[in-house]
This record gives C-alpha cells, sequence and structure tokens, in this order.
C-alpha cells in the first residue's frame, strides 16, 4: 500500500503511558505506508519542547499531526496553536472519568485554531491514522485508492459474517 516515508504523519504523547492506544495509530498508518514520526512531550511538563517540536512539522513534512493525551488533555491544542499543519485528537482514559474529561479539553478549542477530535481509545486512534490518510489522499491517488480498497474489504467482511450466522 504506497511507498513507506512518502508521506509523515506526527504523532505526539503526552505521557509513556499513552503508547498502548498510540500503537493502534501507528500501526495503521505502516499499513497504508504512511511513515510517524513518534515523540513523548508534554503540553505541561515539558512546554518548551513541545512548542519546538509543533512549530518545525511543517519543516519536517508532517502532511498532518495526530495528538494523544489524557486528563486535562491540552497537548492537542498547545500543537495546533503552534502549526498549520492539521491536528488530530484522541482522548485518553487516563482518569476516573474514563476519558470524557480529555474528550470535553480536545472538543473546546477556540474558533480561529482548529482540532480534529476522535473517539476515545482505540477506535478514535484507528479514526485518527485513518482521517490522516484521507487528509494525504486528497492530493495522492495511490493512497485514495488503497482507502477504498480498505473500505470495500471492511464491508466484504460484514457479508461474510453474516453467511456464517447460524441461528
Amino acid at each position: 500500500m504506497g511507498i513507506l516515508g512518502k508521506h509523515t504523519v506526527g504523532i505526539i504523547m503526552g505521557s509513556k503511558s499513552d503508547l498502548e492506544i498510540a500503537t493502534e495509530a501507528i500501526k495503521l498508518l505502516h499499513d497504508f505506508g504512511v511513515q510517524a514520526d513518534v515523540i513523548i512531550s508534554s503540553a505541561h511538563r515539558t512546554p518548551k519542547k513541545t512548542s519546538e517540536w509543533a512549530s518545525t512539522a511543517k519543516d519536517k513534512g508532517h502532511s498532518a499531526i495526530i495528538a494523544f493525551a489524557g486528563a486535562a488533555a491540552h497537548l492537542a491544542g498547545v500543537v495546533a496553536a503552534e502549526t498549520n499543519v492539521p491536528v488530530i485528537a484522541v482522548p485518553i482514559a487516563a482518569t476516573s472519568l474514563a476519558g470524557l474529561d480529555a474528550l470535553l479539553s480536545m472538543v473546546q478549542m477556540p474558533g480561529g485554531i482548529p482540532v480534529a477530535v476522535m473517539a476515545i481509545g482505540k477506535a478514535g486512534a484507528k479514526n485518527a491514522a485513518l482521517f490522516a490518510c484521507q487528509l494525504i489522499a486528497t492530493n495522492d491517488i495511490a493512497l485514495y485508492e488503497e482507502l477504498v480498497k480498505y473500505r470495500r474489504k471492511m464491508a466484504a467482511d460484514i457479508e461474510e459474517a453474516n453467511k456464517a450466522l447460524t441461528l
């Protein structure tokens, strides 16, 4: 599927504990031939590092950025404030609020600093990777065709599951 390294998506996590969820996106990006540039950097604990990384995203060739964070979850907003590269946020269930706190933090961006927000957890990670691929595919017909094949396979898998039903 595509040429590995032709396109790059930045992956930023606020904590090492976010890696389990982020791996879902990284694997899917690689399946589509998209390279992931992965870093751990906190909006609160390493703000200068986060700012420097985000402000150089375009120079590094990132077509999109996926930000993973839990709790207060300011990471995606901080990153979006430092770049015009599209930012996709994935909330992580890191507190007793099961990710709802992160989701609400991410979707309340002020007008002028957009952040696309996905579902909480692994489903959100997969959708973030697919959304990043869709953004890239607006200028890459080969990647677009791979996304078409991916959706067709999902539909075919459902049809196979229906055939296997014995009730």
